[in-house]
């Protein structure tokens, strides 16, 4: 098998049904622990950066009462998806650069990129969008897998598929999902009252044929599984059998850590 330098922008998030499979639950398992850390209020105006499938956007209308909800996300793929969406058919969808958000000033009462920041060039300017568009003492927030603390939940998997020799391509800012680094990216944006919090959740697959069945269709992994051989699919199912046991149902369960935080516009 051919093997490849490390591509820090070759992650790419077009499948909105593929993505929702390999990341939606995972996203929602942490959004419903970071929604009540956040307290919100109804009749919010939100904002959510990054919405991919639009899994974090449904726990938006479901569980926040909110007056308007807005998801932007630079895929067309993710947005068709999120449309889809019983509970998130009050929520508007467009496309839009989490660097550049297409919103005046004071637009929203609280911003939120869910498992986004690290995807985003340059985090600083991301946040200090959140924070523009956002009206004085409104929230922006953000939860992110602890990517650096090897939270991600399927850091196991990746670990192997290097341990094969197959360079797995990594998220642009990497660093900023540690809690040390959000602080300073909130602090510098202006922002006060910051707060983080460590998240830690559980997913449950069916078995392992069910476990693989989404990988393989996961988007941060797929092109690279299906680049490697045979012979070297077989062995990491192997190694993943071994790291993921399986209970007495055949059930698979395993965790994720991730980092969150929260800031209010100055008044």
């Amino acid at each position: 098998m051919d093997k490849t330098p490390m591509e820090t922008n070759a992650i790419r998030f077009d499948d909105g049904a593929a993505y929702e499979q390999y990341m939606g639950k995972w996203s929602q398992l942490a959004g419903e622990t970071f929604l009540q850390w956040l307290v919100p209020k109804a009749g919010w105006r939100w904002l959510d950066v990054g919405c991919g499938s639009g899994a974090f956007t449904e726990l938006l209308v479901d569980r926040c009462a909110p007056r308007s909800v807005q998801g932007i996300d630079p895929a067309e793929g993710q947005l068709a998806y999120a449309r889809t969406r019983a509970a998130s058919r009050g929520a508007r969808f467009q496309k839009g650069d989490a660097m550049a958000l297409p919103f005046p000033e004071n637009t929203f009462d609280a911003a939120v990129m869910p498992l986004v920041i690290f995807f985003v060039p340059d985090p600083a300017k991301g946040v200090a969008e959140m924070a523009r568009v956002v009206c004085p003492g409104g929230i922006v927030s953000a939860y992110a897998w602890d990517m650096v603390g090897r939270g991600f939940p399927y850091e196991a998997l990746q670990a192997e598929m290097r341990g094969l020799g197959v360079d797995v391509p990594v998220p642009p800012s990497i660093n900023a999902s540690r809690i040390d680094a959000l602080q300073e990216l909130w602090t510098g944006a202006g922002l006060g009252a910051v707060e983080t919090r460590e998240i830690s959740v559980e997913r449950t697959f069916t078995d392992f044929d069910d476990y693989w069945r989404i990988i393989l269709g996961g988007p941060s992994v797929s092109a690279k599984l299906t680049a490697m051989t045979p012979e070297e699919l077989v062995l990491l199912k192997a190694r993943m059998r071994s790291r993921l046991p399986a209970d007495a149902t055949g059930r698979i369960t395993y965790s994720a850590q991730a980092n969150a935080i929260k800031g209010r516009v100055p008044i």
